[in-house]
């Protein structure tokens, strides 16, 4: 019998108790998105405050020294660090953008987010209940202890055995189908064609061994099929897609909105699946620090190694700052405070609620 299946049977109370925290945040999710269109409504974001407020933010820390760029893929080392730029699109369709928006970094772990998006709409959200889990690891992202822990269970999509496994779960008949079809609703999300940073790619895969042997174990505990390094290979492949401030301000403003592009007016990804999405976004999106992220800001987000980071206020407005310095969890030091201020001013925790 399966190891992972026995590993399952012997836990019923745990799972049960795992499901149960599910269901709970997951319902915390949709009341939090259920508020925030009437919080929009009460407060006005015009077009100076919004201004405002990012330029104030990029003002502030455009001189910060802090932070590095990440070393373990050569070729991120190698990144402007000088880069920063912000992007705020609200769910009306407003772009609001100031700094450098036309540099592109690798999406990295924020593609993450978007994948789930994809086999959330294949397969609905029960797929990740079922098989890596929707729970904080209390490990780093790429931790081979969280996978033997509980036998590849109790994880997220948002770590890498998680990410992996989630890329493995998209259908098609090969492996440019597969990677067609996740470059195609990375396109949708952000409104336009993209294209993979070739350098960054060679540079990934040349030096992944610790996410080949991730996916390995993903596969030995039944969570992943055979073809376990093909799908280590697209998981690669995504994270080296190329992005600037706006296409994932866009991509952001996209799940604020209900998963509809509020520019192209595209439905991108299914509006049921939007509260699941956004809860793990919530309890796994910024490495070890999402929850002083969410402590300080609500926002649900995803960072990424490339210096990029997103984040929604449902209802209101997405968000994304590009700064290739991370700190040691490996978050952009300057998009984390960017963000915070200018949600912050305008408004953007859907946690602050005036009372009636």
């Amino acid at each position: 019998m399966n190891q992972w299946i026995v590993n399952k049977t012997a836990n019923k109370t745990e799972s049960r108790a795992m499901a149960v925290v599910c269901r709970w945040v997951m319902g915390l999710a949709l009341t939090v998105a259920s508020i925030a269109p009437v919080q929009a409504a009460d407060v006005a974001l015009s077009k100076e405050a919004i201004e405002g407020a990012l330029k104030a933010a990029y003002d502030k820390y455009k001189n910060l020294d802090e932070g590095a760029n990440a070393d373990y893929i050569p070729a991120l080392a190698k990144v402007d660090s000088n880069i920063y730029g912000i992007a705020l699109v609200t769910t009306d369709g407003e772009l609001y953008t100031v700094g450098d928006i036309s540099s592109e970094v690798s999406i990295q772990s924020i593609s993450k987010v978007y994948t789930m998006a994809l086999v959330m709409d294949e397969q609905g959200p029960k797929t990740f209940l079922d098989n890596m889990g929707v729970d904080a690891t209390g490990h780093v992202f790429n931790s081979i202890v969280a996978i033997e822990q509980y036998q590849g269970a109790e994880m997220n999509p948002l770590v890498n055995a998680g990410a992996i496994t989630t890329t493995g779960l998209v259908t098609g008949k090969d492996y440019d189908g597969i990677w067609s079809k996740i470059l195609a609703k990375y396109e949708q999300f952000a409104g336009r064609e993209l294209t993979v940073l070739n350098d960054i790619y060679e540079s990934e895969a040349a030096t992944n061994q610790r996410n080949q042997a991730i996916a390995s174990l993903m596969h030995a505990y039944g969570h992943i099929d055979d073809n376990f390094l093909r799908a280590t290979d697209i998981y690669t492949r995504q994270c080296s897609v190329g992005v600037n401030a706006k296409d994932l301000g866009m991509m952001a403003a996209t799940l604020a909105n209900g998963g509809k592009n509020p520019v192209t007016g595209e439905q991108v990804t299914q509006t049921e699946n939007i509260p699941e999405i956004l809860a793990v976004m919530a309890t796994a999106g910024l490495y070890d620090d999402a929850g002083k992220w969410l402590y300080k800001t609500g926002l649900p987000a995803k960072s990424g190694v490339g210096g990029g980071i997103v984040a929604v206020s449902p209802g209101k407005f997405g968000i994304a700052v590009i700064s290739p310095p991370l700190d040691a969890a490996g978050n952009s030091v300057r998009a984390q405070k960017a963000i915070a201020d200018i949600s912050n001013a305008l408004g953007g925790n859907p946690y602050e609620i005036t009372p009636q």
